[in-house]
């Protein structure tokens, strides 16, 4: 149950607070077991933070996916039907997307949709210089709700793209469900092309998630940094620390941040008792076996196309096609 927006303190109504995040902080920090959204780390800092992480030597996912954009991209892009408008769901950085627009000289649009609109604004319009013929109509907005696209893209094919393992970071009944949201945002007919993560070793999968330059660690606390800075709060960063590790039993790692000490902490004057050891459970990241998230994809209406894997089998990108428009 959700814990009622408190009454507000002028300075917190003069600065245009988020509701919805102060709504989503308070129902997960009055929980049984504190929780905040993952969607929450990525404002300015989290999302150069976030891609930092992506250059760090334990950090897997990013090289190898990039690799198999590489080196499949010629199939990937002849996947696509001709005069597509690509919308790329939580785009972050343009860095995937780069390797897959040589592939694609016919696109209709490319449209990156990302709920930071500093950061999207800032590389779509970098993006723009760099393929001054592409289109690019950024849309700022949470992907996981749904969102209208460009209306002067209404009418031409649509694909999908979803790289990082980002479905990772839903549980799995989540995940089908958005799944089925972005049938329903690119239509019958429309090709996804998704990025996940495999299963592999334990100790391969908690380096990745817990480095030893502590990159990572920064990136989970900058979550109390934002809750600070724009709810009001008063966390003491030192009061915390990253923990991170691969739950073999759920197949997916585990993110969370451990207070240090038996502590009180304010949040828009709402006050929460830490236990020494209590910790804030910030993401989940779940791992598929190939056969796994095909039936995952079937269930949320998409007929899975082709798979490409890097050699050592540590990651996947997926085409499906869009066959049943799942209504709510």
């Amino acid at each position: 149950m959700n814990a009622p927006i408190p009454h507000l303190a002028p300075a917190l109504r003069d600065a245009g607070i988020d509701r919805s995040f102060l709504q989503d902080v308070l129902g997960g920090l009055s929980a049984p077991r504190k929780h905040l959204s993952a969607k929450y780390f990525y404002d300015r800092r989290g999302s150069e933070l976030f891609e930092d992480i992506t250059r760090l030597p334990e950090y897997y996912p990013t090289r190898t996916e990039l690799a198999i954009l590489d080196r499949y991209g010629p199939e990937i892009g002849a996947g696509l039907a001709p005069g597509a408008a690509l919308v790329e769901f939580g785009s972050g950085s343009t860095a995937k997307v780069r390797r897959l627009l040589p592939h694609l000289s016919d696109l209709a649009a490319y449209v990156p949709v990302d709920v930071s609109e500093e950061f999207l604004r800032s590389e779509a319009e970098e993006l723009g210089r760099d393929f001054p013929h592409l289109r690019v109509e950024p849309v700022a907005a949470d992907f996981t709700k749904p969102f209208p696209l460009p209306d002067d893209l209404k009418d031409a094919p649509k694909a999908g793209f979803f790289p990082g393992s980002t479905l990772g970071n839903f549980e799995p009944e989540l995940a089908a469900g958005l799944l089925a949201s972005f049938a329903r945002t690119l239509g019958s007919g429309a090709t996804l092309i998704v990025g996940i993560d495999l299963v592999k070793d334990k100790a391969v999968l908690d380096a990745a998630y817990d480095d030893a330059a502590g990159v990572t660690a920064a990136f989970n606390l900058n979550l109390l940094t934002r809750i600070n800075r724009e709810l009001g709060a008063d966390f003491d960063l030192d009061g915390f620390s990253h923990q991170a590790f691969f739950d073999e039993n759920l197949g997916r790692i585990e993110m969370h941040l451990v207070s240090r000490r038996s502590q009180l902490v304010t949040v828009a004057g709402v006050p929460f008792h830490f236990g020494s050891g209590e910790t804030i459970h910030t993401e989940n990241s779940y791992k598929y076996t190939v056969p796994g998230f095909r039936a995952l994809a079937r269930g949320a209406g998409w007929e899975h196309a082709r798979v490409w894997t890097d050699p050592d089998g540590l990651f996947s990108v997926h085409a499906l096609t869009a066959s049943t428009i799942r209504r709510q």
